[in-house]
């Protein structure tokens, strides 16, 4: 298995911080927590003592506002170009941590040490960052590399179920997209008596091989993006109600709709979208989605769109992904119809 150069493997992560920490020589560290990684995480690393820097934990808290406090926070500290940020904590604060810390006095360094299965799969490999704006997901932000990540399952221990749940959605991603056999055996996973450390690595490795040969996303990068055309509107969509989804369980339910819009343009056939449904099904709940009026205004803001057109990235079979595949309302129209009769 080939990872990244920065990424390390890790059942020891308070020895390996310290070791990393020493070889980069900072002038100041400080570690960017919320609250459940501050009480379940931090308080477990034995490492000299550093700067804390506390936010608010979820997704709605990914917002320029929060960045202001950090930087506030780092500036009060006295942090330098030469110091260093190391970011404890899931997606949200994966992205927002290094967006901090790649802007702040034009760049210093910062580790990411991933607590949950999303981060960890997804999250914290390729250096994509960002925050939200105006409620859309990832709409401002920058490509810029850790000076390291440092994985550890062990941290999947603090997690409840539905947080695994949700990392799990981009493992099945990562085998539908480029992996059949690793897709025979995700498929069939027992979520609470997994082996994570094979999944993890596993995961890293298909994610790592497209982010290599494409590290701006300039073109087949875009396949890691199946089941994100939608998945980012959905979630962006129950953002504002009183029962958000997380980012895996919207992913979940876009890659359902967008392995119809495979099967309709003839690039998967019928019974593998039965397959995909039922595997779905299998670990996520399908909640009801809004019409597409509600839901078109937040899919043309997704990234990979050009010129007014949807491009979205179907399914070539499974284990193979098209991308900058355009898409028509007709096909959207169809996809929710399909999605609607299903649930």
């Amino acid at each position: 298995m080939v990872f990244p150069e920065y990424l390390h493997f890790s059942t020891s992560p308070d020895r390996t911080l310290i070791e990393v920490t020493e070889k980069l020589s900072p002038d100041l560290v400080a570690i960017l927590v919320d609250e459940h990684t501050k009480e379940r995480c931090f308080s477990n690393l034995n490492i000299p003592p550093v700067q804390l820097i506390e936010i608010s934990s979820g997704e709605k808290n990914k917002t320029f506002t929060t960045c202001e406090k950090i930087w506030e926070q780092m500036t009060e500290l006295g942090m330098s170009r030469k110091s260093l940020l190391i970011n404890l904590g899931g997606g949200v604060i994966g992205d927002m941590g290094g967006f901090v810390a790649s802007t702040f006095k034009r760049g210093i360094q910062f580790i990411n040490i991933p607590t949950t299965l999303l981060s960890m799969v997804d999250a914290s490999i390729g250096g994509k960052l960002g925050i939200d704006f105006q409620g859309l997901k990832n709409h401002i932000g920058l490509f810029s590399d850790p000076a390291a990540v440092i994985i550890s399952p062990q941290f999947l221990q603090t997690l409840p179920r539905e947080e695994l749940k949700s990392g799990f959605a981009e493992v099945l991603k990562h085998a539908l997209i480029a992996d059949l056999d690793y897709w025979e055996t995700v498929k069939q996973i027992d979520l609470p008596n997994a082996n994570w450390d094979e999944i993890i690595k596993k995961s890293i490795v298909i994610k790592a091989a497209v982010v290599s040969n494409d590290p701006y996303e300039n073109g087949k990068r875009k396949i890691l993006n199946f089941g994100h055309s939608f998945g980012h509107a959905i979630e962006t969509h129950f953002l504002e109600t009183e029962q958000p989804l997380s980012h895996g369980e919207a992913v979940a339910v876009g890659m359902v709709l967008e392995a119809h819009i495979s099967f309709e343009k003839k690039l998967l056939p019928e019974h593998k979208l039965k397959e995909i449904e039922e595997v779905i099904r299998q670990y996520f709940d399908l909640p009801d989605l809004p019409n597409l009026e509600v839901l078109l205004p937040l899919i043309r803001q997704d990234k990979k769109n050009k010129n007014n057109a949807l491009n979205f990235s179907l399914l070539n079979g499974i284990g193979d992904c098209k991308y900058d595949v355009e898409v028509d309302l007709h096909s959207l129209t169809s996809a929710l119809h399909y999605y609607k009769k299903i649930r």
